[in-house]
This record gives structure tokens, C-alpha cells and sequence, in this order.
């Protein structure tokens, strides 16, 4: 076996994992405000109507259709000094920062267009970085459950990621009364984050501390620009490529060819397709529902602790998938989830207690869900390699992505369109609302998610890719590999 075969099979350092992983702190904290934050403040801040706003992110979404593939094609058959991913963070970072910053913090006469754009440049930015990036990660190991510990350290930094883009709102939030010291701000904190669990908070007269969106994205945006160039420095510095294969592209046509027949493929897209739109259909109109059906204003303190308990059960959701597999693991977060989902259509104004207990529930769910399915893909690939003799990550993980994305852009525009057409007013709440505007609202982030889920554990029940099918196919791709090496070595 040749060196660079052995290298791509050995255990990986925690250097190489920590330092490629780390990339996911500031892709996680542009997800979070994307979801949640956004379409509130373009709404509900800056007077555009809940449809408009979730058209606008749907149709921004579809340029992924043009940018995916061809990331995912430039970054398989790039060739440079420095690697076929690599250069491509540089490339993207500038792009990123400029849409972040320009969407983050609009001015107050903000247009349909001014939004468009910037949301778009926002999307092509973060392809850019993300694409490569996944797939990067897919080839630092061939092992079934190396490739589960680059997902889950990746997980690791986007869910520390996550609890920063938390953190932002609720700095904003309890200082939004002028409080000044650092110990009143902390107190501040400390009491809200008992508050979240009783609804003793802090400051009672702050009713309306969730709707400070302008200058919660500022707080963001600065954060991301900050963040996102050292990180992309580590790993530059830090991780290397694989070495070149003597066959790493195949020609598109045969590509596509054996894409289409890679039944894993194609199961794994409809399960991320189900799920992420399950999802986007629930995390659009999240911060309506815990605001104004719950009731609870600190919504940075609501979502702090939800990803603490997202970031401490990644080390369960790993050794799930050694023991059951990885697929069986993911169907485990699917079901739970949809339990916490049921519960929540029972709660009423004022439910802290339960509201925060169920979404400690689904924020332990929450790294399964991230995690497992790329885990998932980047053993789908090795099918692909072992019939094609091509190293093609990124174009899977492109697919993936842009599958992810329009999943995203869908649920989370049906679910606004919806929502808002049925006479739910983001500015007003519950009040300036009408009834079925009020029950769509509950509606559409309790049982959407049970309705896709569900859909999606039909196809995961006999998911074909079991640990003892991918040993047995990564030794046929290491016996090509060494017949190979055989021929080309020299006399």
C-alpha cells in the first residue's frame, strides 16, 4: 500500500481535526441569524411583509442551483500549488464579508432590490468557502469512522459557533437599557438565564427586547467579519490536502452517469431534502412562536442554552453511530425531535418551564442532525469511487449542498408565505393578528416538522450503506488502488 493510501486511512490527529473544523464557527453564526433573525427584522424592522420577505429568500436561494455544480466541478479538477481546495477560502472570504456586512446592516430605507442582491452575494460568498470545505473533509480519511470524527469536530465548532451567534443577542438584549458595567451585565445575563426557565427576568419593564433585530445582526455581522479570516488563516496553516490521485476527475457525462445509478446517492438527497425543509419550515417562524405563543423575550438566552445542549451531546451522538450505525443513529434524533414537536403544540402564553425544558430536549437532538447525514455522504462518495476510480467530493457534497440550500430556501419560503398570507403580523404579534394567522403560526412549527421527518424515516429505515457494506467497499478500492501502484512503479 502506498504512503499517501496509509495516511488516508490512519487516525487522524486532533490538530488536523480541531484546526479544519474551526472553519465552522463563523459558517454556523451566518446560519443562525439567516434563520431566525433575518426575516424578522427585514419584516417586522424595516416594514417588508412576512411573504415578501420569505419570496425574496426563496428565489435568492435558487442562484444555488448555477453556483453548487459548478464549485462543486472547479473544486474536483482545480489544480494548483496549493491545493484544490485551498485557494478557494481565500477567494470566497471578501465576498462573504462584503454580504454579510451590507445584509446585517441595511439602511432603514432598504429596498426589494437592495435585499436581493446582498442576499444573493451573501449565498455565492458562503458557497465559495463551504463547498471545498466539506469536501476537504470528506478526504482527509477513507475509514467509516475517521469520517465520523471530522463531521463531529466540525459539528463541534459550528454548534460553538452557534452558542457565540446566541451570545450576541443576548448582550444586545440586556443591555438594550443602557446598563453599563461589565458586573451589571453579567447579572444581567445570570438572572435571565434563570428567568428563561421561570420567567422571573431581569428587567421587567424590557418587554420587548426580542425585537431589537437591528442591532442584534450589527452584533453579528462584526462578529463574523472578525472571526472569519483568522479561522480561515488556521486552516490554511494548519491541514493539508491529500496528495493527488493519478485519476482524481472522471469526464461529466460518465460522471453523471455513475451518479444516477448510486442508489445511496439518491436516498440520501431525498432524506436531506425531507428533513432540512422540515426544519426551515419550523426555524423561520421560530422566533415568532417563542416570542409571541410563549411568550419569552430573551431569545439569545433561549438559544444559548439550546446549543450548550447541542455542543455537549456530540461525544453521544458519535458513539450512537459506532454502535447502531450512522443511519439508525439519525432516525434516533428524528423521532425525538418529533416527540418535542407534538409536546409543543400543548404549551400556552407563559410556559417557560416546559417550553425551555423540551428545547434542551431538541437542542441535545440538535448535532445529530448536523452531523450525521454528512457523515452519511462522505461514505456515499466511496461508492461512487469504487465504480468510477474518481476522486469526486466535490461535486457530492455540492449536490448536497445545493439539495440542503433549496430545501432551506423552500421551507423557510412556504412557511412565511404561509404564515403571513393567513394574517400573522410580525410587528404586531398575537394581537395585531388574525386568529387563523395565530393557528397557522402554532401550526407550522409543531407539526411541520413531524409530517417531513416522518416522510424522511421511510427512506432511512433500510438504508443500504451499513458499516460491514462500506468496509467491504473501501478493500475494493484499495485493491485497485495497490493494482495500480503495482503498474505504474518502475521496473
Amino acid at each position: 500500500m502506498s504512503e499517501s493510501q496509509d495516511n488516508s486511512s490512519a487516525v487522524l490527529s486532533k490538530s488536523t481535526l480541531y484546526a479544519h473544523g474551526s472553519i465552522g464557527i463563523p459558517l454556523a453564526v451566518i446560519g443562525y441569524p439567516l434563520a431566525i433573525w433575518i426575516p424578522a427584522h427585514y419584516a417586522g424592522g424595516l416594514g417588508m411583509s412576512l411573504a415578501m420577505v420569505g419570496t425574496i429568500l426563496m428565489l435568492a436561494r435558487f442562484t444555488d442551483v448555477l453556483t453548487d455544480p459548478i464549485m462543486g466541478e472547479i473544486s474536483d479538477r482545480w489544480r494548483t500549488r496549493f491545493g484544490r481546495r485551498r485557494p478557494w477560502l481565500l477567494v470566497g472570504m471578501p465576498i462573504m464579508m462584503l454580504g454579510v456586512y451590507k445584509l446585517f446592516i441595511p439602511p432603514a430605507d432598504v429596498g426589494i432590490w437592495y435585499f436581493l442582491i446582498y442576499l444573493t452575494l451573501f449565498f455565492v460568498g458562503s458557497t465559495i468557502i463551504a463547498l471545498p470545505h466539506r469536501a476537504w473533509g470528506a478526504e482527509l480519511s477513507t475509514d467509516y469512522h475517521q469520517r465520523s470524527r471530522v463531521t463531529a469536530s466540525r459539528e463541534f465548532f459550528v454548534l460553538g459557533g452557534l452558542m457565540l451567534a446566541a451570545l450576541v443577542p443576548m448582550l444586545v438584549e440586556v443591555t438594550a437599557d443602557g446598563s453599563g458595567s461589565v458586573g451589571q451585565v453579567f447579572t444581567i445575563i445570570w438572572q435571565d438565564a434563570v428567568g428563561a426557565f421561570t420567567g422571573d427576568l431581569a428587567d421587567k419593564e424590557i418587554v420587548n427586547r426580542s425585537t431589537l433585530t437591528g442591532p442584534v445582526l450589527a452584533g453579528l455581522a462584526w462578529t463574523i467579519i472578525l472571526v472569519l479570516p483568522v479561522c480561515v488563516f488556521v486552516v490554511l496553516a494548519l491541514v493539508k490536502e491529500p496528495p493527488p490521485t493519478k485519476k482524481d476527475t472522471v469526464p461529466l457525462k460518465e460522471g453523471l452517469r455513475y451518479l444516477w445509478k448510486n442508489g445511496p446517492m439518491r436516498r440520501v438527497l431525498i432524506i436531506a431534502l425531507l428533513v432540512v425543509f422540515g426544519e426551515a419550515f419550523r426555524n423561520a417562524v421560530s422566533l415568532f412562536f417563542i416570542r409571541d405563543i410563549i411568550g419569552i423575550p430573551t431569545i439569545g438566552a433561549a438559544y444559548f442554552f439550546y446549543f450548550i445542549a447541542g455542543l455537549g451531546a456530540i461525544p453521544f451522538w458519535l458513539w450512537l453511530g459506532r454502535k447502531i450505525g450512522k443511519h439508525r443513529a439519525f432516525m434516533c434524533t428524528l423521532i425525538t425531535i418529533s416527540t418535542v414537536s407534538f409536546a409543543n403544540l400543548f404549551l400556552s402564553y407563559g410556559d417557560y418551564l416546559a417550553f425551555f425544558l423540551l428545547f434542551l430536549v431538541k437542542g441535545f437532538c440538535f448535532g445529530g442532525l448536523q452531523f450525521l447525514p454528512v457523515a452519511m455522504l462522505a461514505d456515499v462518495v466511496d461508492v461512487d469511487t469504487a465504480r468510477s476510480g474518481g476522486r469526486r467530493a466535490g461535486t457530492y457534497f455540492a449536490i448536497l449542498g445545493l439539495t440542503e440550500k433549496l430545501a432551506v430556501a423552500l421551507g423557510t419560503g412556504f412557511s412565511l408565505n404561509l404564515v403571513g398570507l393567513l394574517g400573522f403580523d410580525p410587528s404586531g404579534g398575537v394581537a395585531a393578528s388574525t386568529e387563523i394567522g395565530v393557528l397557522s403560526l402554532r401550526l407550522v412549527y409543531c407539526c411541520g416538522p413531524i409530517f417531513f421527518f416522518g416522510l424522511a424515516m421511510l427512506f432511512i429505515w433500510s438504508y443500504p450503506l451499513t458499516p460491514a457494506r462500506h468496509a467491504r467497499l473501501r478493500q475494493r478500492i484499495e485493491r485497485r488502488n495497490a493494482r495500480l501502484a503495482a503498474i505504474e512503479a518502475p521496473d
